[in-house]
């Protein structure tokens, strides 16, 4: 591969974003920032990352970022979701971009599109697909390394009864098939769905994750939704209504798509969630720094 292809990374320091960012650079290509806050983004990239100071609502400081690269990858969530993807078709449209690569999720169907975060997803999708510049869209299920996010303050507890099983995916994995998917002309305009090796229920999954990393917690709970927005509403919490409706629509929708075509071209993963936690206890026993625990609603880990 050429080393100098060059990347532009949107969204790179998200939970997703900066392990995509740093498994590009290992796997030698140039990787370039775009960073609105310049000093929190030098604070997690050093060397040999570049760092450009620019905002996802100005399609002009996107095409200046743009510049000498071969393709961006985007990685964005929340209320900018839309309009910072079709911010990035716009600058790239004008750049001769050569490759857009874009996370969105599993749930990204029309048929879902009565949720609003989803509805953002499948247009933000359609912006890349219509662009006429070759596309990959990833659609993740659930991350494994989301699961940090429902262990706060010595508890366990998930939402709803979530009776659908998902097929957990380890970051890992994730990146190499995005790596892998830049170099290959097979993977131009394909959609691929990333499923895990392994179908688990929300509660089981996050029973072994605290049986290997929090032994002292002994039960994993379950807060019913109705009376999770019932918290929200007394304690006008934006961020529980936000949760509440969030995990609500994956009681509805569970997983959908068909992974056959991501896992013929990019190879399967591999990580079980057992082989997932093992690495992570063996960080913890030797001392080595594990990833910061996301926060809600930070990536698309959490935002399928």
């Amino acid at each position: 591969m050429d080393e100098k292809k060059k990347v532009l990374v949107v969204g790179a320091t998200g939970m997703l974003g900066e392990p995509v960012a740093r498994r590009l650079a290992n796997d030698g290509y140039a990787v370039r920032i775009l960073a609105r806050d310049e000093k929190r983004a030098r604070q997690i990239f050093a060397h040999p990352f570049e760092i450009f100071k620019g905002d996802i609502a100005d399609i002009n400081s996107i095409k200046e970022a743009m510049s000498d690269c071969f393709a961006v990858y985007t990685n964005l969530s929340g209320e900018i979701e839309l309009t910072g993807t079709e911010n990035v078709v716009a600058a790239a449209l004008k750049s001769g971009i050569e490759r857009l690569v874009h996370i969105s999720g599993v749930t990204a169907f029309e048929k879902n599109t009565w949720y609003e975060p989803t509805r953002r997803k499948y247009l933000a999708e359609k912006a890349i697909i219509n662009s006429g510049i070759p596309y990959t869209v990833f659609a993740p299920t659930w991350f494994m390394e989301s699961l940090p996010l429902f262990v706060k303050e010595g508890r366990a507890l998930y939402y709803g009864k979530q009776k659908k099983p998902f097929r957990w995916v380890a970051v890992d994995d994730y990146t190499r098939m995005v790596t892998k998917a830049m170099r290959l002309k097979e993977a131009e305009n394909k959609k691929f769905f990333i499923f895990g090796p392994d179908k688990i229920l929300f509660r089981d999954a996050l029973t072994l994750y605290c049986a290997v990393l929090h032994p002292d917690i002994k039960e994993v709970k379950s807060l019913s939704i109705w009376f999770t927005r019932l918290i929200a509403a007394v304690k006008k919490s934006e961020q529980l209504k936000s949760i509440a409706r969030f995990m609500s629509f994956f009681e509805k929708v569970g997983e959908d798509g068909d992974p056959a075509e991501a896992e013929r071209i990019l190879g399967k993963p591999e990580t079980t969630l057992d082989m997932w936690l093992e690495k992570k206890r063996l960080s913890i026993r030797d001392n080595t720094p594990l990833p910061t625990p996301p926060r809600e609603g930070e990536g698309s880990a959490v935002n399928n």
